[in-house]
């Protein structure tokens, strides 16, 4: 078995024992594989493994590894990084999900930009649930209001929300701010609003993620180890 394969082993069973913890069924909670900055070899290595789903958080490396992985068509390409206006047409045609829509003008473009004939782009909308101001997203008081918008898009399906946790040694503040988008999240779904996904959780955080109703937890370095930082 492959180091990679280790560690995704070792990534599966830790939200297996967190999603037992919470009376939850580990079938609920999808492994999205963080690649960026890691080459396509270290993402064949994890298709190999049986991981099919992939997150960048650029868009022209991004488009560089799925030219280079174009022989794997069962991968699935996930945008997790801020989306600027100018790349929301690459973004369109490359990806199957965008988890970053932090405003109306992202969204609308990336509906217009679909290709025709694609299936729909699934989206998130980002909600900046810790209130720092290096996080991007939404803020919480303007998400439910950005998801209606965004629900009524064409070419696009509103999946749910993403967020990101603030670092912090107490278990309890994580949880607390997953706690947040569950409950806009739940919110929208009382409002009629078929929404299935809350992507939250990273590799220091997934058991408080999934604690609070994670459904996707995007995990990097316990992954593919520690990121090269010079890479962009």
């Amino acid at each position: 078995m492959s180091q990679i394969a280790e560690r995704m082993q070792a990534v599966r069973e830790r939200i297996s024992r967190a999603a037992a913890d919470a009376g939850r069924r580990p079938e609920e909670i999808r492994l999205l594989a963080v690649s960026k900055t890691f080459p396509a070899g270290d993402i064949a290595e994890a298709a190999a493994a049986g991981q099919f789903a992939f997150g960048e958080n650029y868009v022209q490396e991004a488009i560089a590894k799925i030219a280079a992985l174009r022989h794997l068509p069962q991968l699935a390409w996930h945008l997790i990084g801020p989306l600027q206006a100018n790349k929301t047409a690459a973004a369109a045609v490359n990806f199957a999900w965008v988890h970053s829509i932090d405003r109306e003008k992202i969204a609308s473009r990336l509906s217009l930009a679909r290709p025709a004939g694609a299936p729909p782009l699934s989206v998130c909308v980002q909600v900046n649930i810790s209130g720092e101001a290096t996080k991007s997203g939404v803020a919480p008081e303007g998400a439910i209001g950005l998801a209606k918008t965004v629900a009524v898009m064409p070419h696009l399906r509103l999946r749910g929300f993403m967020g990101i946790a603030e670092p912090s040694a107490e278990a309890a503040i994580p949880r607390l701010q997953f706690r947040l988008l569950r409950e806009l999240r739940d919110e929208l779904r009382r409002q009629g609003l078929e929404l299935d996904t809350l992507s939250m959780g990273m590799s220091a955080d997934l058991e408080a993620a999934i604690a609070e109703g994670s459904t996707m937890v995007r995990i990097g370095s316990a992954i593919f180890g520690e990121r090269n930082r010079e890479t962009t």
